[in-house]
């Protein structure tokens, strides 16, 4: 792998980290709003756990994305790439 390969593979997973950072704060500051909304308006109800459950199971898969924890990482998309590719001169 060449430095401009390395260098727009770092340039992505920073753009993808910055992604799901934003990501994290609008989650954060949109749940506050509706938190605040629904203890103003019907304390006695918490609908605001619905859209904080859903979109929390979004932010948790957007960041198991963007993290990997080795499991789809570059290693793992290096050794498909080249999988695939040993598969396709075999089949030629």
């Amino acid at each position: 792998m060449d430095e401009n390969e390395r260098y727009e593979r770092a340039r992505k997973r920073v753009e993808n980290l910055k992604a799901f950072y934003t990501h994290f704060t609008v989650f954060i500051l949109v749940n506050i709003m509706l938190f605040t909304i629904n203890m103003l308006n019907d304390p006695g109800h918490w609908w605001f756990i619905y859209p904080l459950g859903g979109w929390g199971i979004g932010l948790v898969a957007h960041g198991l994305s963007v993290f990997s924890f080795g499991f789809f990482g570059p290693e793992w998309e290096e050794r498909k790439i080249k999988e695939y590719m040993e598969k396709d001169k075999r089949d030629l």
